[in-house]
């Protein structure tokens, strides 16, 4: 009877304090972004969720409120919702970036110098997808990027023999 009073009372505290973790989700980290869209597409959205930040020299200016698949060109297509005090110009670059290699990523935005600005539901045109770390550690460990060398195989042996000279 002891036992199932202490594990009553521990399953109590559990939900008291995924409640209060809920509570504080809610009231501070999650804030609804108001303003207007715009869709960029990229080659790869890894490590981006809905409501990751959108970013111009790192303060937040928004987030990112749609993530799907373009049918036609196979890239993905984000829809991000930016403040409506920011006036995008439409040589804006926005590209995937991240703090660390812990954080997840966030959209950073590069605006341009023109005049113009991209509408609401408009497009950013000019994007630059994220860099894959782990892809960049392979590279270096196992060596260049146009792979494995191949000296010494049967392919270098029949082309010196064809040749008749092997430049001795």
């Amino acid at each position: 009877m002891r036992r199932r009073f202490v594990e009553t009372l521990l399953a109590a505290a559990v939900l008291m304090v995924a409640g209060l973790f809920l509570y504080f989700i809610y009231t501070t980290g999650y804030q609804n972004v108001q303003g207007y869209d715009v869709t960029a597409k990229f080659n790869s959205v890894a490590g981006l969720t809905l409501g990751s930040d959108v970013r111009i020299s790192g303060i937040k200016v928004g987030s990112v409120v749609g993530a799907e698949l373009d049918p036609d060109t196979y890239l993905a297509s984000l829809t991000l919702r930016i403040e409506s005090s920011i006036k995008l110009p439409i040589d804006t670059v926005a590209k995937i970036a991240s703090d660390s290699l812990l954080e997840s990523n966030y959209v950073s935005l590069e605006p341009g110098t023109d005049h113009k600005i991209i509408l609401p539901n408009g497009q950013i045109q000019a994007t630059r997808d994220p860099v894959n770390v782990l892809d960049l550690v392979g590279r270096y460990i196992f060596g260049s990027v146009g792979g494995p060398k191949q000296t010494g195989s049967k392919a270098d042996h029949g082309q010196q023999s064809k040749g008749g000279s092997t430049g001795q």
